[in-house]
């Protein structure tokens, strides 16, 4: 599969996201881990979670739990997996989302979220969305002590605009690794982000890329360029849309979420699928 770089590690140009595995309507454990084991087997080693991945109060970690159980029953070399977590959004347990991006609590859940993925120190570790009661720069200082402590060996941010991806890499010194937004054919609103970090050599890491748990299935009705060009190779629609992706700079990773084991391999297959400048240039416009 073809490879790409966040920070210093080399991953898989297609990631997978765990979301749909823990968060309403998620599938049964032995499910979701042979979903996960298809991604492996299918050359996939980078695998995206956050504390908040959970449906009910009381189980904060319900997919770092997963991933973690996981990774310990696949046959195959776990060390090369990349795992990246997120902190400073909650779910409390009624649907809704929070933010909490004090830095005493993103420190607090960073070492909860290796001691539940079972790690001495998370590979890469993301603030998963900006606070409006805290400053940014404290947030990202947050990031800076668990770096400096070995608790975590890369940080990220995820859901941020231009000015706060260029806070955060100073506030670093430098060392932002990724950057998480939405991005998809449907959502293309964090272009100038994805551009941004091109430019900056920062890895850029589409969520939801497919458009969402509940319209990844229509892709290519709903964006009729990406139909007319999978019927033109053979391939599903979600093939040629994670192509798309990262054919438009190579810092790009999409971690599209999963809950069957088919459609983490179909996923999978995009990172070896060549699109023309001419179809690049149909799916493109808008």
């Amino acid at each position: 599969m073809q490879q790409r770089t966040i920070g210093t590690r080399t991953v898989s140009a297609i990631g997978l996201g765990g979301m749909p595995m823990s968060i309403e309507g998620r599938p049964d454990e032995s499910r979701s881990v042979a979903t996960i084991h298809a991604a492996l087997d299918a050359g996939v080693t980078l695998i995206d979670t956050a504390d908040a991945y959970h449906r009910d109060a009381g189980e904060v970690g319900h997919n770092e739990e997963l991933i973690a159980r996981a990774l310990r029953s696949w046959g195959g070399d776990a060390s090369e997996v990349l795992v990246a977590t997120k902190g400073g959004h909650l779910r409390p347990g009624d649907g809704s989302w929070t933010q909490d991006g004090h830095p005493e609590h993103l420190k607090a859940a960073a070492k909860a979220s290796a001691q539940r993925l079972g790690v001495e120190a998370i590979g890469l570790y993301q603030f998963h969305r900006p606070d409006p009661a805290v400053p940014y720069a404290d947030s990202i200082g947050a990031l800076v002590e668990l770096l400096d402590e070995g608790v975590i060996v890369q940080a990220g941010i995820s859901n941020a605009d231009v000015a706060q991806i260029d806070e955060a890499n100073e506030v670093l010194g430098g060392r932002l690794a990724s950057v998480q937004n939405q991005f998809s054919p449907a959502f293309r609103s964090s272009l100038d982000e994805l551009e941004h970090c091109a430019s900056l050599g920062i890895a850029f890491l589409p969520w939801s890329p497919l458009g969402g748990i509940a319209k990844a299935a229509d892709v290519g009705s709903a964006h009729a360029a990406f139909g007319r060009v999978a019927e033109r190779h053979g391939v599903s629609p979600q093939q040629v849309t994670l192509a798309w992706e990262l054919a438009l700079a190579p810092v790009v990773v999409p971690i599209p979420g999963a809950s069957r084991p088919a459609s983490t391999q179909d996923s999978a297959r995009a990172a070896d699928l060549t699109l023309t400048a001419d179809e690049l240039a149909e799916l493109s416009a808008r």
